[in-house]
């Protein structure tokens, strides 16, 4: 069976990458960019960095901000709108998954208007026409939303999320520039970069792997654990590897799906409007102990990468548990909390099991997964 591998045309890395955004967007012919960035980057200077060189440019653009954490069906809607007023030519999206995801749809909508009630983009997004034009600016460490062709959207009506798939809806060009991301505060480095490694992870042990992705993969766990927590310590060396790492990690997962980690903090987010890096870190340890019997030799490879001594030598049990006990030990060194307590109530544990067995992501899962096993799950998570 072939293999499918989806990838930006362009990406740029490294510091100062974000400088090669305005040759980018004069050498396609744009002329009127959309710019798609959260209220607090405008708040911190941070979308300015991007701003000051289409002004020095003379590039004429937009700004849309209405975009929350964990972004909506009305927040699509309202930049679908926003964008046409605009009259624009391109967008340019600029920060975390946030930002991009509602750029995707965005993009995706005014080419494809037949899917304009945004719910009709769920799952293998059915569309016929490549979005607008798309240049992405991540401004943190863990989404990889820049290289990936999927996006998720909160319907805040039905209290949950949903994922769309869509080549069409991958960006051209990736700037992925750590200076962008040296202002991401200690909790949100720990959560994003937790998101990568979930990412990576899934990514490698998911039914859909191929020796490509898993390439990326490998590298990109190898990545996080030498750099997260620097990254979290604000040290440059910690930033640039992070966001390499997760750009890596993107270019795995995004062609190869993940599992049931995600299914179930899609949910969680959906519900409680809790940061997605956040709900993805939180489970990470359990949801690879569940995992970990249909995974073959995986888990030996994880621990290696991971930093483990004597790997070689380990049984399956040993290297498993190497595995397990590397990635909660570097969610312990980073702050992140061991459990739901506090935030999962039993009441909706039901629904939000129901959730997790129809999300997107959970066919991909390495073991086969029933409502009852993410009922014991979740649970396991309130102590």
């Amino acid at each position: 069976m072939a293999t499918r591998i989806v990838l930006n045309e362009t990406s740029y890395h490294g510091k100062g990458a974000v400088a090669e955004l305005p040759g980018e967007l004069s050498r396609r012919g744009l002329k009127n960019v959309f710019v798609c960035s959260d209220p607090d980057l405008i708040k911190f200077g941070v979308t300015k960095k991007v701003t000051d060189l289409l002004d020095k440019a003379k590039i004429a653009y937009t700004i849309f901000s209405d975009i929350k954490a964990n972004p909506t069906i009305q927040n699509v809607k309202k930049g679908v709108s926003a964008y046409k007023k605009a009259k624009a030519d391109c967008i340019v999206a600029i920060g975390g998954g946030s930002s991009m995801d509602t750029a995707k749809a965005v993009g995706i909508i005014i080419a494809n208007p037949k899917f304009a009630d945004v719910r009709s983009l769920e799952g293998l997004s059915p569309t016929k026409n490549p979005s607008v034009p798309l240049l992405a600016v991540p401004t943190t460490a863990g989404t990889a939303a820049e290289v990936t062709i999927n996006y998720v959207i909160t319907d805040v009506e039905k209290k949950r999320k949903f994922v769309c798939v869509d080549p069409h809806d991958i960006p051209v060009v990736a700037f992925v520039d750590p200076d962008m991301m040296s202002t991401m505060p200690k909790g949100l480095t720990a959560f994003t970069g937790m998101d990568a490694l979930t990412h990576a992870i899934e990514g490698y042990i998911t039914k859909g792997a191929c020796e490509i992705t898993d390439m990326f993969h490998i590298k990109a766990i190898a990545l996080i654990a030498k750099s997260l927590r620097d990254a979290v310590a604000n040290k440059p060396e910690g930033r640039e590897g992070m966001a390499l790492a997760q750009y890596i990690a993107g270019m795995g997962f995004s062609n190869v799906g993940l599992g049931v980690d995600h299914s179930m903090a899609h949910g969680l987010s959906a519900l409680y409007d809790m940061p997605h890096g956040m709900a993805c870190a939180i489970l990470l340890p359990t949801v690879m102990k569940y995992n970990a019997k249909a995974t073959g030799t995986k888990y030996r490879d994880i621990a290696i990468a991971m930093g483990g001594k004597g790997v070689e030598k380990m049984t399956q049990a040993q290297y498993r548990k190497a595995a397990c006990d590397a990635v909660q030990q570097l969610s312990i060194d980073v702050g992140i909390p061991a459990s739901l307590k506090g935030v999962l109530k039993k009441e909706d544990i039901d629904f939000l099991a129901d959730s997790a067995v129809a999300d997107a992501c959970c066919p991909g899962n390495p073991r086969e997964v029933t409502k009852a096993d993410v009922v014991k799950l979740y649970k396991s998570l309130m102590k």
